[in-house]
């Protein structure tokens, strides 16, 4: 009796089997695909998605559709990812977006978003969001958060392609070779903003401050990113300094991401390097010359290592000076950068300094 049983149940599974086989099959030979454990099937968004075909098949009873089972499958597996990130946020203002470390408004600070930045959304309750954006970790109003399609679409506005650093120095020339005259050298990790070339290209043009040059892509590592949050620390100027200095030093932050104008002297409208810092000096009854060239001839000529936050770090190509920024403390600057980024924060060193000057005593 049990020996019959068992023959009739493996003559059922076989049946269901077979049925089960057929219809995949059916569906194969009108797509020209087969779903088999572990197939690949190229999607529309360019990327392989893997798949078992136990879940397919386990996924078929009832439905009568194969197609519709498998993408609804595939779905359950792929995440959409934006630049790193899978619940995307964007900070939807106009200046900076607060990082609390409690979700209360008055919770300590712990960071700022630009315009524009994105993070990681931990969790959403109420008008408070949990974050993560570089290297914070806290909390933000959602009534200035985008989120959902929005962010998405925000996203792809504003995301750039940028070239991160893989060697000790990487040099930005300007053509194309070896043999083209080099403009600044680059430390590692540092990230270029690329204009034009992909990853496969052997070289890439990028974007530095007001010049362009182009960078071997060998040494670089090419990927889609949009800006983070900056913790306090990020942004501060170390002990010991005046009450000018940081004064100094918490106005010329004020006005981070606003644009870049070339000729300009607007805070607010748009400034060039140069146009940023005499407008930023002025306030402060300093009346310095229009240029980055003249700026570099006034004030006292120190080494980086001696730098206090008001200190003025030059930048050069072909033995010229051609970009200013702030030192800001904390190996540091903030600067009139260029137009695809406007007024932004950047490490001293992201290219080699010309020279350093003293303005305030």
């Amino acid at each position: 009796m049990e020996k019959c049983r068992g023959r009739i149940e493996y003559a059922l599974l076989s049946v269901l089997f077979i049925l089960v086989f057929r219809s995949v099959s059916a569906y194969a030979a009108t797509t020209g695909e087969l779903y088999t454990a572990g197939a690949t099937r190229q999607m529309e968004t360019g990327k392989m998605e893997t798949v078992s075909a136990d879940r397919v098949l386990s996924s078929t009873a009832g439905s009568g559709d194969i197609e519709s089972v498998y993408k609804a499958s595939l779905n359950v597996q792929k995440e959409e990812v934006i630049a790193g990130y899978t619940n995307l946020g964007i900070a939807n203002v106009t200046d900076h977006l607060n990082v609390r470390k409690e979700a209360d408004e008055e919770a300590e600070l712990v960071g700022k978003m630009t315009k524009n930045a994105a993070c990681e959304i931990q969790e959403i309750d109420g008008p408070w969001a949990h974050i993560k954006s570089g290297k914070v970790d806290g909390y933000v109003s959602t009534e200035f958060l985008l989120t959902g399609d929005e962010a998405k679409t925000r996203a792809m506005q504003v995301m750039r392609l940028v070239a991160t650093v893989t060697t000790t120095t990487l040099f930005v020339r300007e053509q194309p070779n070896t043999n083209s005259a080099i403009i600044t050298m680059v430390p590692i990790e540092e990230k270029l903003d690329i204009t034009e070339g992909e990853e496969d290209d052997p070289w890439v043009k990028i974007q530095i401050d007001e010049d362009e040059g182009y960078v071997s892509a060998e040494y670089v590592t090419i990927s889609q990113e949009l800006d983070k949050a900056m913790t306090l620390k990020e942004l501060q100027y170390g002990e010991g300094v005046s009450d000018v200095r940081v004064s100094l030093v918490n106005y010329a932050m004020q006005f981070i991401g606003n644009p870049y104008v070339w000729g300009g002297t607007s805070l607010t409208k748009g400034a060039d390097c140069s146009g940023y810092v005499q407008s930023i000096f002025r306030k402060y009854g300093y009346s310095l010359p229009r240029t980055s060239r003249e700026q570099a001839r006034v004030g006292t000529k120190i080494s980086l290592s001696n730098a206090k936050p008001g200190d003025l770090v030059f930048y050069g190509k072909g033995g010229t000076v051609n970009h200013v920024g702030i030192y800001i403390g904390n190996g540091q600057i903030v600067n009139a950068s260029n137009k695809r980024t406007g007024i932004k924060v950047s490490n001293a060193t992201y290219r080699t300094p010309y020279a350093v000057r003293r303005i305030l005593p």
